[in-house]
């Protein structure tokens, strides 16, 4: 199997396995938890609680993200003009949930003063060169490619496809990978093979943080796995089906 039709084919099997992720989740103040299938972004909040998601999830689950914004949201607090004026110590001390809290407080603030030289306007970033854009992100210390494709995937809709260590590790058991590719190498792979449009971009790498999570972990789950028929690790470990 060719390397397009491996990539359509896992999309296809994952998405009829998990069905439609619906990200990125946006969080209810109400609930204290985010919600999924929202059409997020919305608006100018979403965007800016997706870019600090996006960076809070840096090294986490998701389950400790989630409580991070719903208390910055239920303070009503997750706003960049408020979050500026907010010294980075009380910042750091709302994010403990998600680790190395000092540091993603500080990489918060970095976006936030990139973010007051686009006037904080969503609009216009839309309207941007998503590669302009995704450049002066990665000039932002502590955001790198997988954070700035983040942002530049789930809230402003480019077309950018997002690797991580699911990805790589997926991926590399299926055999499309060695494991040893850099970012921009794996990420080069989906864009030629993967001829997607940017939601279907947005649905499969969530399809596959949630196939990493709960599947293809470090000891895989491969007997209950939609993927072990066509998985060349399956069947070297395994004895196939």
């Amino acid at each position: 199997m060719d390397n397009a039709k491996l990539l359509r084919a896992v999309y296809r099997r994952l998405l009829s396995f998990h069905g439609p992720q619906g990200w990125w989740p946006i969080v209810n103040p109400r609930l204290g938890t985010g919600e999924y299938h929202v059409g997020a972004p919305r608006s100018a909040a979403d965007f800016f609680e997706i870019a600090v998601g996006a960076i809070l999830t840096q090294n986490v689950s998701w389950k400790n993200v989630d409580s991070a914004l719903a208390v910055l949201k239920k303070k009503n607090l997750l706003s960049p003009e408020k979050l500026m004026r907010m010294p980075q110590a009380r910042l750091a001390g709302l994010i403990t949930s998600t680790g190395y809290y000092n540091q993603k407080a500080k990489k918060i603030k970095n976006f936030i003063r990139w973010y007051a030289t686009r006037r904080f306007d969503w609009c216009m970033l839309r309207e941007m060169d998503p590669t302009t854009v995704r450049s002066e992100l990665l000039s932002v210390n502590g955001i790198g490619p997988e954070t700035a494709d983040s942002i530049l995937l789930y809230s402003l809709g480019a077309k950018r496809f997002v690797v991580d260590a699911y990805t790589v590790r997926m991926f590399t058991r299926l055999g499309l990978l060695t494991g040893g590719e850099k970012y921009h190498a794996v990420q080069e792979l989906f864009h030629l093979c993967f001829k997607g449009s940017a939601d279907e971009y947005n649905e499969f790498h969530a399809l596959i943080v949630a196939h990493g999570k709960d599947y293809c972990k470090k000891n895989p789950a491969c007997d209950a796995c939609c993927l072990a028929r066509i998985c060349s690790w399956h069947e070297m470990h395994a004895g196939g089906d």
